[in-house]
C-alpha cells in the first residue's frame, strides 16, 4: 500500500499555530505487513521505534486499543526536507496514521485521524493541510482539531527559499516569549482576519500589510542568516515574505510570475548554495494507492 502526502507551511506571518497550505511536494511511503519492525529507504538514524511515520501507525492502533503490528515502511520518495519548516513532521505522522488506518480496517475517519495526530505534533496547523488539502485554519481544544477550508486565489504564486543548514522545532520555540502583551495579541489577532481576505480575494497590497506578525517571526528571524535579504529581495520584486513554518525556509509570495522570477534570479546569485522551488497548492491531500 502507498501513501502519498503533502508537506506545508504553516503560521504565514500572524496565523501562528493556526494557518497552512499544502504543497505539491510530496513523501511517498509504502507500507506492508511484517512480522516485526522493518523500515528502509531513510538514513539508519530514522530506523527505529521512534521514526514519526511508525509513531503515526502505531498510535492509530493505540486509539483503538488494538496491538500494534509488525509492519515493513519503505520511504520510497522524501522531496519534504526535514527541519526545514515545510511540515516534514506532520507529513509523516498523518502519513502512518492513515496507513494503520486501512490496513487494519480501524474506520477512522480524517477528523479522527487529526485529532490523533496533533496529540503527538502538539498542534494541526501542518496536519490540517497534509490530511485534507488546500488552505486551511486549525485549532486544537481539549484534544479535539476543529479545522475549516480557506479560499486561495488562484493569481498567487509562491517560491519556497530553502537555506542550506535545519533549524530544529525545538529551538526555534525555545526562542519564544512564554507571554504577550495585549497589543501584540490585538495586532495578530487583526492582521490574521485581513490576511484571510487578502489570500481569497487576490490583493496583493493588503496581504503585504497584513502578513507582518509580532507573535513568532520577530524572535526566529535572528536564527535565519540571511533571511533580511530574502525579505528585501521579495519586497523590491513587488511581492512579499514569511518563514515557512518555524523555518529554516522562507516562502515568498506574489502575484505575478515576473515577481517570483525576480526574487529566484536575485536569491540564486545571493545564496547560490540554497534551494528554491517554485510551489504549487496541493488540494488533494493525503493519498492512498494499492
Amino acid at each position: 500500500m502507498l501513501v502519498t502526502v503533502p508537506g506545508s507551511s504553516s503560521n504565514l506571518g500572524p496565523g501562528f499555530d493556526c494557518l497552512g497550505i499544502a504543497w505539491k511536494l510530496y513523501d511517498r511511503i509504502a507500507f506492508e505487513p511484517a512480522g516485526s519492525l522493518v523500515i528502509t529507504g531513510c538514513e539508519e538514524r530514522f530506523r527505529g521505534p521512534d521514526n514519526l511515520a511508525y509513531q503515526g501507525f502505531a498510535a492509530a492502533f493505540a486509539e483503538k486499543g488494538l496491538p500494534v503490528p509488525g509492519v515493513r515502511i519503505e520511504f520510497l520518495q522524501c522531496d519534504i526536507p526535514v527541519s526545514r519548516g515545510l511540515g516534514s513532521s506532520a507529513a509523516l505522522l498523518a502519513a502512518g496514521a492513515a496507513a494503520a488506518n486501512e490496513l487494519g480496517g480501524l474506520q477512522l475517519s480524517g477528523a479522527e485521524l487529526l485529532d490523533i495526530c496533533t496529540r503527538i505534533e502538539g498542534h494541526p496547523d501542518n496536519l490540517a493541510p497534509s490530511i485534507f488539502g488546500g488552505f486551511t485554519a486549525a485549532v486544537c481544544e481539549n484534544g479535539k482539531a476543529v479545522t475549516a477550508s480557506c479560499a486561495l486565489h488562484p493569481s498567487w504564486r509562491f517560491l519556497a527559499v530553502i537555506p542550506d543548514f535545519e533549524l530544529s522545532t525545538a529551538e526555534a520555540r525555545r526562542v519564544l516569549p512564554d507571554s504577550f502583551s495585549r497589543s501584540a495579541a490585538v495586532f495578530n489577532l487583526s492582521r490574521t482576519a485581513l490576511l484571510l481576505q487578502a489570500f481569497e480575494n487576490g490583493d496583493m497590497d493588503l496581504l503585504r500589510f497584513s502578513l507582518r506578525d509580532r507573535i513568532h517571526q520577530p524572535y526566529r528571524l535572528p536564527l535565519i542568516p540571511g533571511a533580511d535579504r530574502v525579505f528585501a529581495a521579495a519586497e523590491e520584486a513587488g511581492a512579499c515574505a514569511c518563514i515557512s513554518g518555524a523555518g529554516s525556509t522562507m516562502l515568498v509570495i506574489a502575484d505575478s510570475h515576473t515577481a517570483v522570477e525576480s526574487c529566484l534570479t536575485a536569491l540564486s546569485v545571493a545564496f547560490p548554495a540554497w534551494k528554491l522551488i517554485k510551489l504549487e497548492p496541493d488540494t488533494n491531500g493525503l493519498q492512498i494507492s494499492r
